[in-house]
């Protein structure tokens, strides 16, 4: 029974007579290295050696800097499509303000929908969770608090399409870069 435990606390799961690398398929490493690069930092699966401890801790001293140029990137394009929208909504109606506010707007809504109401649609269906849940995994996932409570592909009892957390970990990234501008809107609110 140790032995049993000791090897799904490394990643691997035992699937009847034969085991799975688990959570150290590429999907799962993907997703780990997301969720390392970002912060996230679920605390569900680490690394038990100290080699990959040490390569752990290169990877994030290169990777969330890296990270960091990637989501102000996505967000400076976000932007960017946001205000050019906001421009040919002026020529083409000559709005004046009411152009931008439309475009930022339509925008928040967009993102809303996308990286916070739509999402806990696919927990849902995939992880089990209620609609409450998968909202509350979305805001803390990409607000970087990762508490570890909820965490994708982790239920035994269910089988994962390959697809799934390739997925989620490109939602992370662009979900992280427009809650960003989102909360750059409002500390310029604040301000």
């Amino acid at each position: 029974l140790q032995g049993i435990i000791q090897a799904y606390k490394s990643g691997i799961t035992l699937q009847g007579n034969t085991t799975s690398l688990g959570r150290w398929d590429f999907s799962g490493s993907f997703f780990f290295s997301i969720s390392a690069i970002t912060t996230i930092g679920y605390g569900n699966l680490s690394p038990s050696t100290a080699v990959g401890r040490i390569f752990c801790i290169v990877f994030a001293l290169f990777g969330i800097p890296l990270n960091l140029v990637l989501l102000n990137e996505i967000g400076q394009l976000m932007l960017l499509g946001v205000q050019h929208c906001a421009r040919r909504l002026e020529e083409l109606f000559h709005w004046q303000n009411k152009a931008s506010f439309l475009m930022k707007t339509c925008a928040l809504v967009t993102g809303l929908l996308l990286f916070l109401l739509l999402p806990p649609l696919l927990f849902s269906d995939k992880e089990g969770w209620s609609y409450e849940e998968g909202f509350y995994y979305s805001f803390i996932t990409l607000s970087t608090i990762g508490f570890g409570d909820y965490v994708i592909g982790m239920n035994p009892d269910r089988t994962y399409p390959s697809w799934y957390k390739n997925v989620i970990s490109l939602w992370i990234l662009f979900g992280m870069a427009w809650l960003a501008l989102v909360i750059k809107f409002c500390i310029n609110i604040l301000e």
